[in-house]
């Protein structure tokens, strides 16, 4: 290894310390001299794969240093399995002398089985029996639960409250009761406002609306 060679592998050895020191004890980064594939790692930040100074090559970066350098790409983000039984998110930046050659390999592991385990867990406390169910909303006064009711219920008809029929002011107030909003104190007036008419045009359309029902319960 000549002096140019030795001072990329430096800066490699330099590196992977750092990124230890950052990630924490769940990285390891290992740095393999490929001049010598039986024994090419030289340097181990961490110890998730548990082995040691001297172990071979990866059987990933063997595969890869059949092609022609040109060609060896860095590769990122791809799933390992340790002999541990680790799972980790690994990637493999190769390394190069000034002329491109690819003399050695800095290989980063992050052990990400326990954020498996939590996403998982993750994934159970957001599961829905009933993904259809209406969104729930929250409020910081009454005016505001009766006014959403309303434009909720005013949006479907798809035009102005004053140009609405009789009939279809009898469907809103129909489609307010079915949400509750009567059962709120001065939803009535509220009503009556948004669709033009007394509150006691909406008090008989309620009652109305009420007496069907009794008959036509389903």
């Amino acid at each position: 290894m000549n002096h140019i060679q030795q001072s990329i592998f430096d800066q490699a050895i330099r590196t992977a310390d750092m990124l230890v020191k950052m990630l924490g004890n769940e990285c390891e980064v290992a740095i393999h001299d490929l001049s010598n594939l039986e024994q090419s790692l030289i340097y181990l930040a961490g110890t998730i794969t548990e082995r040691k100074v001297g172990a071979p090559i990866t059987d990933l970066v063997l595969q890869e240093l059949k092609k022609p350098d040109k060609e060896i790409k860095d590769i990122a983000n791809y799933k390992t399995v340790s002999a541990n039984g680790y799972v980790l998110k690994s990637s493999t930046v190769f390394l190069r002398d000034p002329v491109g050659k690819v003399i050695g390999a800095m290989c980063i592991n992050l052990n990400v089985s326990h954020l498996i385990t939590i996403n998982n867990q993750l994934q159970q406390l957001v599961q829905f029996e009933h993904e259809e169910t209406d969104k729930e909303n929250f409020y910081s006064s009454v005016q505001e639960v009766i006014a959403n009711l309303v434009s909720q219920v005013l949006k479907g008809f798809n035009k102005a409250p004053s140009l609405l029929e009789t009939d279809e002011k009898i469907e809103c107030v129909r489609l307010l009761e079915q949400k509750g909003t009567f059962l709120i104190k001065g939803s009535t007036e509220y009503v009556a406002g948004a669709l033009g008419v007394s509150r006691f045009t909406v008090y008989s359309y309620l009652q109305k609306i009420r007496a069907d029902t009794m008959l036509h319960p389903n």
